[in-house]
């Protein structure tokens, strides 16, 4: 397989590739293994290495809960609301740090095991986060397209034998940097949310420590 037939055949899998559907999510609740099993058979099409990668085992689950990324199971059980946010841990634990991943989940376990009648469940965010990621679809896949293009334009004048590699130098060269700026971007943005929740806290400490003193000072 030559160069172009990889990046067609990578590009496709991509494309192919529909992760778990808001639809897919069982209403049950999963004890561990069954758990473990509804996300390997899910999401295993999309590890580099489907073969060998776990997708989730049952350290995973309980490192998450020790760093408080998700809620507790009730009676040994994992809702929908579990799984939700097991699929964005999933997705987001490759690009961004467990304390990042956590300020970022926040406002979404304030969400957990809401009622389905209110508008804003987790499966509602989940549902229309996922039309929002496929709207830019075909955006991302013009840029790979368009900077596979530019990258086989370049090192023309290399010779022949190190013409290819180069020329893939160069394109991953040129994804690594658009990967480098969004993730900074959203490094940044999260490193905002995390000071605008600390001074929150700051200031409901000082007023609970307000309302003691006046509290003590009315006796």
């Amino acid at each position: 397989m030559n160069t172009d037939e990889l990046f067609e055949q990578i590009l496709s899998e991509i494309r192919s590739s529909k992760g778990i559907r808001t639809g897919d999510i069982p209403n049950l609740d999963l004890y561990m293994d069954q758990l473990t099993t509804f996300m390997d058979e899910g999401l295993r099409e999309v590890c580099r290495h489907p073969e060998t990668d776990k997708v989730l085992t049952k350290t995973m689950i309980n490192n998450y809960a020790k760093n408080d990324l998700l809620p507790p199971p009730v009676r040994k059980r994992y809702s929908k609301d579990h799984i939700i946010l097991l699929i964005l841990i999933f997705y987001m634990k490759n690009l961004i740090s467990i304390h990042d991943i956590g300020t970022l989940l926040k406002p979404l376990k304030e969400q957990f095991h809401i009622s389905d009648t209110e508008p804003f469940t987790l499966s509602n965010i989940y549902k229309s986060v996922r039309q929002l990621a496929g709207s830019e679809a075909d955006t991302t896949f013009a840029d790979i397209r368009r900077a596979y293009g530019k990258a086989r334009a370049s090192f023309l004048d290399v010779e022949e034998e190190k013409k290819d590699r180069m020329q893939m130098f160069a394109f991953i060269c040129m994804l690594a940097y658009d990967s480098y700026c969004k993730q900074y971007m959203i490094q940044k943005m999260l490193d905002a949310f995390a000071m605008e929740d600390e001074r929150k806290r700051a200031e409901e400490k000082e007023a609970e420590k307000e309302r003691r003193h006046d509290k003590h000072r009315n006796k």
